[in-house]
Protein backbone atom coordinates (compact mmCIF):
# COMPACT_ATOMS: atom_id res chain seq x y z
CA UNK A 1 0.00 0.00 0.00
CA UNK A 2 2.57 2.54 1.38
CA UNK A 3 4.60 1.70 -2.55
CA UNK A 4 1.21 2.37 -4.58
CA UNK A 5 0.68 5.94 -2.46
CA UNK A 6 4.31 6.60 -3.36
CA UNK A 7 3.83 6.10 -6.89
CA UNK A 8 1.11 7.62 -6.55
CA UNK A 9 2.77 10.93 -5.03
CA UNK A 10 5.17 10.32 -8.10
CA UNK A 11 3.21 10.63 -10.73
CA UNK A 12 0.80 13.59 -9.46
CA UNK A 13 4.30 15.61 -9.35
CA UNK A 14 5.28 14.78 -12.72
CA UNK A 15 1.80 15.59 -13.93
CA UNK A 16 2.43 19.06 -12.21
CA UNK A 17 5.89 19.72 -12.99
CA UNK A 18 4.61 18.71 -16.89
CA UNK A 19 1.22 20.84 -16.57
CA UNK A 20 3.76 23.63 -15.12
CA UNK A 21 6.07 23.48 -18.13
CA UNK A 22 3.21 23.47 -20.69
CA UNK A 23 1.85 26.62 -18.77
CA UNK A 24 5.27 28.57 -19.00
CA UNK A 25 5.59 27.51 -22.46
CA UNK A 26 1.94 28.70 -23.48
CA UNK A 27 1.91 31.91 -21.21
CA UNK A 28 5.12 32.72 -23.24
CA UNK A 29 3.13 32.06 -26.66
CA UNK A 30 -0.48 33.61 -25.05
CA UNK A 31 1.38 36.77 -24.13
CA UNK A 32 3.43 36.78 -27.69
CA UNK A 33 0.43 36.50 -29.49
CA UNK A 34 -1.55 39.28 -27.91
CA UNK A 35 1.25 41.46 -28.15
CA UNK A 36 1.49 40.33 -31.49
CA UNK A 37 -2.36 40.78 -32.55
CA UNK A 38 -1.81 44.53 -30.57
CA UNK A 39 1.21 45.34 -32.90
CA UNK A 40 -0.68 44.09 -35.86
CA UNK A 41 -3.42 46.32 -35.11
CA UNK A 42 -1.38 49.18 -34.81
CA UNK A 43 0.99 48.59 -38.12
CA UNK A 44 -2.31 47.38 -40.01
CA UNK A 45 -4.05 50.95 -39.09
CA UNK A 46 -1.26 52.76 -39.51
CA UNK A 47 -0.66 51.47 -43.23
CA UNK A 48 -4.09 52.36 -43.71
CA UNK A 49 -3.24 55.65 -42.92
CA UNK A 50 -1.10 55.98 -45.41
CA UNK A 51 -2.50 54.28 -47.82
CA UNK A 52 -5.61 56.71 -47.80
CA UNK A 53 -3.61 59.80 -47.74
CA UNK A 54 -0.79 58.37 -50.57
CA UNK A 55 -3.88 57.50 -52.97
CA UNK A 56 -5.33 61.40 -52.17
CA UNK A 57 -2.56 62.52 -53.48
CA UNK A 58 -2.62 61.25 -56.69
CA UNK A 59 -4.47 62.82 -59.37
CA UNK A 60 -7.58 61.32 -60.45
CA UNK A 61 -8.04 58.57 -57.27
CA UNK A 62 -11.84 58.95 -55.95
CA UNK A 63 -11.82 59.14 -52.54
CA UNK A 64 -13.98 56.20 -52.40
CA UNK A 65 -11.55 54.62 -54.49
CA UNK A 66 -9.04 55.54 -51.87
CA UNK A 67 -10.66 54.15 -49.10
CA UNK A 68 -11.48 51.02 -50.87
CA UNK A 69 -7.76 50.24 -51.13
CA UNK A 70 -6.78 51.36 -47.99
CA UNK A 71 -9.36 48.90 -46.50
CA UNK A 72 -8.04 45.85 -48.42
CA UNK A 73 -4.35 46.87 -46.93
CA UNK A 74 -5.57 46.95 -43.74
CA UNK A 75 -7.37 43.70 -43.88
CA UNK A 76 -4.59 41.90 -45.56
CA UNK A 77 -2.16 42.88 -43.34
CA UNK A 78 -4.80 41.69 -40.32
CA UNK A 79 -5.12 38.19 -42.35
CA UNK A 80 -1.51 38.06 -42.30
CA UNK A 81 -1.15 38.91 -38.51
CA UNK A 82 -3.60 36.31 -37.76
CA UNK A 83 -2.04 33.21 -39.77
CA UNK A 84 1.98 34.79 -38.02
CA UNK A 85 -0.04 34.06 -33.91
CA UNK A 86 -1.59 30.54 -35.18
CA UNK A 87 2.08 29.85 -36.30
CA UNK A 88 2.75 30.53 -32.59
CA UNK A 89 1.01 27.92 -31.20
CA UNK A 90 2.28 25.14 -33.63
CA UNK A 91 -0.96 25.59 -36.47
CA UNK A 92 0.20 24.48 -39.82
CA UNK A 93 -0.38 27.57 -41.68
CA UNK A 94 0.08 25.82 -45.39
CA UNK A 95 -3.08 24.13 -44.56
CA UNK A 96 -5.15 27.60 -43.13
CA UNK A 97 -3.38 29.35 -46.77
CA UNK A 98 -5.06 26.92 -49.04
CA UNK A 99 -8.53 26.52 -47.14
CA UNK A 100 -8.55 30.46 -47.21
CA UNK A 101 -7.58 30.59 -51.04
CA UNK A 102 -10.16 27.30 -51.60
CA UNK A 103 -13.54 29.88 -49.44
CA UNK A 104 -12.24 32.79 -51.47
CA UNK A 105 -12.38 31.20 -55.01
CA UNK A 106 -16.07 29.99 -54.06
CA UNK A 107 -16.83 33.51 -52.96
CA UNK A 108 -15.35 34.68 -55.97
CA UNK A 109 -17.98 32.41 -57.81
CA UNK A 110 -20.37 33.11 -55.77
CA UNK A 111 -20.42 36.89 -55.86
CA UNK A 112 -19.30 36.94 -59.48
CA UNK A 113 -22.22 39.43 -60.49
CA UNK A 114 -20.88 41.44 -57.38
CA UNK A 115 -17.04 41.39 -58.22
CA UNK A 116 -17.69 42.41 -61.60
CA UNK A 117 -19.45 45.28 -60.76
CA UNK A 118 -16.70 45.96 -58.30
CA UNK A 119 -14.14 45.91 -61.04
CA UNK A 120 -16.55 47.99 -63.24
CA UNK A 121 -16.72 50.55 -60.18
CA UNK A 122 -13.03 50.93 -59.77
CA UNK A 123 -12.28 51.53 -63.57
CA UNK A 124 -15.09 54.18 -63.59
CA UNK A 125 -13.48 55.89 -60.86
CA UNK A 126 -10.18 55.48 -62.04
CA UNK A 127 -10.55 56.46 -65.71
CA UNK A 128 -13.48 58.98 -65.25
CA UNK A 129 -15.19 58.77 -67.84
CA UNK A 130 -18.35 60.94 -65.81
CA UNK A 131 -18.27 62.97 -62.52
CA UNK A 132 -20.58 63.73 -60.04
CA UNK A 133 -22.52 66.37 -61.49
CA UNK A 134 -22.48 65.01 -65.48
CA UNK A 135 -25.53 64.99 -67.64
CA UNK A 136 -24.04 60.99 -69.63
CA UNK A 137 -26.50 59.00 -71.90
CA UNK A 138 -25.48 55.40 -72.71
CA UNK A 139 -28.28 54.45 -74.92
CA UNK A 140 -30.43 52.83 -72.05
CA UNK A 141 -29.24 54.72 -69.38
CA UNK A 142 -29.42 58.37 -69.07
CA UNK A 143 -29.09 61.32 -66.41
CA UNK A 144 -27.11 63.24 -64.10
CA UNK A 145 -24.93 61.78 -62.33
CA UNK A 146 -25.67 61.70 -57.96
CA UNK A 147 -22.84 59.41 -56.57
CA UNK A 148 -20.48 56.93 -58.21
CA UNK A 149 -20.18 53.79 -55.43
CA UNK A 150 -18.26 50.60 -55.65
CA UNK A 151 -21.47 48.64 -56.79
CA UNK A 152 -23.74 51.07 -58.94
CA UNK A 153 -23.94 54.45 -59.51
CA UNK A 154 -26.83 56.90 -58.74
CA UNK A 155 -28.27 58.91 -61.24
CA UNK A 156 -31.32 61.71 -61.66
CA UNK A 157 -33.29 61.72 -65.02
CA UNK A 158 -34.17 64.92 -66.58
CA UNK A 159 -37.66 64.43 -65.38
CA UNK A 160 -36.69 63.91 -61.71
CA UNK A 161 -36.89 60.15 -61.29
CA UNK A 162 -33.97 57.91 -59.41
CA UNK A 163 -31.96 55.91 -61.27
CA UNK A 164 -29.79 52.85 -59.57
CA UNK A 165 -27.39 51.55 -62.40
CA UNK A 166 -25.31 48.58 -62.02
CA UNK A 167 -21.46 49.68 -62.65
CA UNK A 168 -21.43 47.28 -65.00
CA UNK A 169 -23.98 48.22 -67.16
CA UNK A 170 -22.30 51.73 -67.46
CA UNK A 171 -18.54 49.92 -67.75
CA UNK A 172 -19.61 47.73 -70.90
CA UNK A 173 -21.32 50.11 -72.99
CA UNK A 174 -20.22 53.25 -75.21
CA UNK A 175 -20.74 56.59 -72.73
CA UNK A 176 -21.23 60.17 -74.23
CA UNK A 177 -20.75 62.77 -71.69
CA UNK A 178 -22.73 65.99 -72.61
CA UNK A 179 -21.00 67.82 -69.90
CA UNK A 180 -17.42 67.44 -69.78
CA UNK A 181 -16.65 69.46 -72.58
CA UNK A 182 -16.51 73.37 -71.58
CA UNK A 183 -18.61 74.36 -75.41
CA UNK A 184 -20.88 72.68 -77.45
CA UNK A 185 -21.90 72.67 -80.90
CA UNK A 186 -25.48 73.14 -81.99
CA UNK A 187 -27.17 72.38 -85.48
CA UNK A 188 -30.28 73.54 -86.50
CA UNK A 189 -31.73 72.40 -89.44
CA UNK A 190 -34.81 73.91 -91.06
CA UNK A 191 -36.73 73.69 -94.90
CA UNK A 192 -37.92 76.56 -96.61
CA UNK A 193 -39.48 76.83 -100.32
CA UNK A 194 -37.89 76.56 -103.50
CA UNK A 195 -38.82 79.81 -104.29
CA UNK A 196 -38.01 81.38 -100.81
CA UNK A 197 -34.93 83.55 -101.18
CA UNK A 198 -32.12 81.53 -99.37
CA UNK A 199 -29.93 84.52 -99.44
CA UNK A 200 -32.79 86.42 -96.69
CA UNK A 201 -33.05 82.71 -95.01
CA UNK A 202 -29.76 82.32 -93.84
CA UNK A 203 -28.98 85.94 -93.18
CA UNK A 204 -31.73 86.14 -90.74
CA UNK A 205 -30.85 82.87 -89.06
CA UNK A 206 -27.13 84.28 -88.81
CA UNK A 207 -28.66 87.30 -87.52
CA UNK A 208 -30.36 85.73 -84.75
CA UNK A 209 -27.11 83.83 -83.47
CA UNK A 210 -24.52 86.35 -83.57
CA UNK A 211 -26.80 88.67 -81.52
CA UNK A 212 -26.86 86.67 -79.12
CA UNK A 213 -24.38 87.28 -76.22
CA UNK A 214 -24.38 83.52 -75.36
CA UNK A 215 -23.09 82.34 -78.63
CA UNK A 216 -19.58 82.19 -78.92
CA UNK A 217 -17.76 84.48 -81.78
CA UNK A 218 -15.07 82.11 -81.96
CA UNK A 219 -15.71 79.52 -84.21
CA UNK A 220 -18.02 81.98 -85.94
CA UNK A 221 -21.33 81.22 -86.84
CA UNK A 222 -22.01 79.49 -90.54
CA UNK A 223 -25.16 78.30 -92.37
CA UNK A 224 -25.10 76.46 -95.62
CA UNK A 225 -27.66 74.50 -97.63
CA UNK A 226 -27.44 71.05 -96.74
CA UNK A 227 -29.73 69.33 -99.36
CA UNK A 228 -32.23 70.15 -101.76
CA UNK A 229 -34.83 67.67 -100.08
CA UNK A 230 -38.29 66.46 -102.32
CA UNK A 231 -40.33 69.32 -100.51
CA UNK A 232 -38.03 72.27 -98.93
CA UNK A 233 -34.57 72.88 -99.55
CA UNK A 234 -32.87 72.43 -96.03
CA UNK A 235 -30.82 75.24 -94.69
CA UNK A 236 -28.10 74.24 -91.40
CA UNK A 237 -27.07 76.93 -88.79
CA UNK A 238 -24.04 76.11 -86.98
CA UNK A 239 -23.36 78.41 -83.77
CA UNK A 240 -20.86 77.16 -80.56
CA UNK A 241 -21.98 77.89 -76.96
CA UNK A 242 -20.94 77.29 -73.57
CA UNK A 243 -22.62 73.41 -72.66
CA UNK A 244 -24.23 75.17 -69.54
CA UNK A 245 -26.46 77.56 -72.35
CA UNK A 246 -26.68 75.04 -74.56
CA UNK A 247 -30.64 73.62 -73.90
CA UNK A 248 -31.77 77.31 -73.39
CA UNK A 249 -29.92 78.79 -76.61
CA UNK A 250 -31.21 75.99 -78.81
CA UNK A 251 -34.79 76.53 -77.75
CA UNK A 252 -34.94 80.62 -78.21
CA UNK A 253 -33.19 79.94 -81.39
CA UNK A 254 -36.08 77.85 -82.81
CA UNK A 255 -38.58 79.81 -81.75
CA UNK A 256 -37.01 82.80 -83.15
CA UNK A 257 -36.08 81.83 -86.57
CA UNK A 258 -39.86 80.59 -86.71
CA UNK A 259 -41.02 84.16 -86.24
CA UNK A 260 -38.72 85.92 -88.26
CA UNK A 261 -39.45 83.53 -91.28
CA UNK A 262 -43.15 84.49 -90.80
CA UNK A 263 -42.61 87.82 -90.49
CA UNK A 264 -40.48 87.91 -93.95
CA UNK A 265 -43.09 85.78 -95.97
CA UNK A 266 -40.22 82.81 -95.86
CA UNK A 267 -42.46 79.43 -95.64
CA UNK A 268 -41.53 76.29 -93.58
CA UNK A 269 -43.36 74.06 -96.19
CA UNK A 270 -45.14 70.41 -95.49
CA UNK A 271 -44.16 67.39 -97.42
CA UNK A 272 -45.85 68.19 -100.87
CA UNK A 273 -46.44 65.36 -103.73
CA UNK A 274 -46.36 66.48 -107.51
CA UNK A 275 -49.00 64.82 -110.06
CA UNK A 276 -47.84 64.45 -113.33
CA UNK A 277 -50.52 62.70 -115.49
CA UNK A 278 -53.47 63.63 -118.51
CA UNK A 279 -54.24 66.74 -118.65
CA UNK A 280 -57.85 66.09 -118.11
CA UNK A 281 -57.09 64.06 -114.22
CA UNK A 282 -55.05 67.29 -113.75
CA UNK A 283 -57.64 69.63 -114.26
CA UNK A 284 -60.05 67.65 -112.31
CA UNK A 285 -57.62 67.34 -109.35
CA UNK A 286 -57.14 70.98 -109.19
CA UNK A 287 -60.78 71.19 -109.33
CA UNK A 288 -61.08 69.23 -106.40
CA UNK A 289 -58.96 70.82 -104.24
CA UNK A 290 -60.51 74.27 -104.22
CA UNK A 291 -62.66 75.72 -102.25
CA UNK A 292 -66.37 75.10 -102.33
CA UNK A 293 -67.02 78.71 -102.54
CA UNK A 294 -64.98 79.01 -105.75
CA UNK A 295 -66.08 76.04 -107.70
Amino acid sequence: MESQANEAVLATQAALAQASRLAVQYSFSIIGALLLLLAGWWLSSLLSRWTHRGLLRVRGIDETLARFFANVVRYGALLLVFVTVLAQFGVQTASIIATLGAAGLAIGLALQGTLQNIAAGIMLLVLRPFRVGEYIDTGAISGTIIEIGLFATELRTPDGLYRLAPNSTLWNVPITNFSREATRRFEFKIGIGYDDDIDLAEGIMRDHAESDPRVLKDPPVTTHVDQLADSAVVLTLWYWTKSSDFWPTSREMIKKVKKSFEQNEISIPFPQVTYHGPKPLVALAERLTEAPEDR
